[in-house]
């Protein structure tokens, strides 16, 4: 499912024009990206968790070379599913 698929997918949902709920959408992936700039979790109770981790420096292998090289630490953004998202899927 792309962006416009969950717009039309919100729409039915809600009986809502599909522009509103374009911006809905967008609004909250701002908001959750706002909060993760800030290294802030987002809590969807039942639907999961948004946060920032560490990834650790670590030894990688230049495909084109073939050597070893470093690549740095860098915080990068993290999902994890809720246990009623868990269960709806699995």
């Amino acid at each position: 499912m792309n962006k416009a698929m969950l717009v039309e997918s919100m729409a039915k949902i809600t009986k809502l024009p599909k522009a509103t709920c374009k911006e809905c959408l967008e609004a909250f992936v701002a908001s959750v990206g706002s909060a993760l700039k800030g290294k802030k979790a987002v809590v969807l109770t039942g639907f999961g968790t948004f946060q920032v981790i560490k990834r650790k420096t670590r030894v990688g292998i230049n495909p084109a070379t073939g050597k070893k090289m470093q690549i740095p630490s860098k915080n990068v953004p993290k999902f994890r599913a809720g246990k009623a998202l868990r269960n709806l899927v699995g």
